[in-house]
Parts: structure tokens; sequence; C-alpha cells
């Protein structure tokens, strides 16, 4: 039987036009490709989310809070590129994966549809350290949601001179990093697909 393809949905935590992690993300999602995975590539922007808000959420849950749900209950496991926002994550990240954890329209937990599911991340920033804090706190903030996060993980400083366009890292180094998060990703995948003693989704 061949084995399982690993099914990655991949988005950036930047709504801005020429985001570093726009672009980075890109490098990210070419990887997994590389290493055997399908990705589904979207962009935040087109899934506009108001600030959580549980009367909003009692008014009548947003669409686009359904379509990010169906989203992730498709896919096997995360790719994440994202900035830094004063030594954190930004509220975007942070709101996105709130509204997906909520109950689905079919009354299931939302934080169900994270669990066992593996997590790639890296980060991109002009300062030197890449928004490397920012990883810290998304890492812990997956694995609270149930997402066991890979190690490996890149941080892209000094962005604009090494990501002048979507998809084009031109060190070396950290592009076969990120691929390398990617890689991580795709063989704990391929692992855990393969054996269904795992519970791991199919």
């Amino acid at each position: 039987m061949p084995a399982a393809v690993p099914r990655l949905l991949a988005f950036a935590g930047s709504l801005r036009q020429g985001s570093y992690n726009r672009r980075l993300v890109h490098v990210l999602a070419d990887g997994a490709r590389a290493a055997g995975a399908e990705v589904t590539l979207i962009e935040l922007r087109d899934y506009s989310l108001p600030v959580y808000d549980g009367d909003i959420e009692a008014a009548g849950m947003p669409d686009a809070v359904r379509q990010l749900q169906a989203l992730m209950g498709r896919h096997d496991g995360l790719l994440i590129s994202t900035p830094e926002y004063n030594g954190s994550m930004p509220a975007l990240v942070k709101n996105t994966l709130d509204w997906i954890s909520r109950p689905t329209d079919a009354g299931g937990s939302g934080v169900a549809l994270f669990q066992d599911k593996v997590a790639g991340i890296v980060s991109a920033s002009p300062g030197p350290l890449g928004g490397l804090r920012s990883l810290l706190v998304l890492r812990d903030a997956l694995a609270k949601l149930g997402l066991l996060v890979v190690p490996q993980q890149v941080a892209v400083g000094q962005a604009a001179d090494k990501l002048p366009d979507y998809g084009i890292l031109n060190d070396d180094r950290l592009r076969n990093g990120v691929h390398g998060v990617a890689n991580a990703v795709v063989r704990h995948l391929r692992a855990t697909l393969s054996d269904p003693s795992t519970g791991a989704p199919s």
C-alpha cells in the first residue's frame, strides 16, 4: 500500500502587502511539496475575522470561521510563518487560532481539529533576531492546542535583504533550514499516517 500523502495547511501571520513572512511561507510550502506533501497555502486576508468576542459567536459564527475550521479538519498539520510584534506573535495569528478552536457547526470541539496534528514554524523580521521570540510564543500556543510542533525552526533576520520576493530566500543556509522544517513535518506525518495505532488523521 502506498504511503499516505500528508496534507498541510500553510499561512503567514501578516496581512501587509510585501510582508516578509508572506514571502517566507512560500519557501516553507515549497520545501514541504518537495518532501512529498500536498500544501494548501492560504491568505488570511481572505478569511477576515473580527477580534474574538463571545457576543459575536452567540449571534452567529462568522462564515470565515466555518471555512477555516473545515480547512483545518481536512489537513494533517500546519505550516506557519509569523512576524514578531513587541516580542510576541501578532494578534492576527492568536485570533485565528482562537476562532478555529470554537465549537464546530456540528457541535464538536474546535480544539479537537488540532489534536495530534503536526506543525512547522518559521519567522522573519528586519531585525537581527528574525522574529525568534515570536516562535517561542507560537510554539507554546500550538502545543496547548494539542499540536506536535517539530523542534526545527528558523528565524530569518535582515529579511529585507534575504527575502526579495515571494518564495525567494537568497541565503542557502537559511533556505536549507526552512526546507528542513518542512521536511521534519512531512517525515513525522508519514510515520504517523502509516501507523493506524497512532490514531492520527488519515
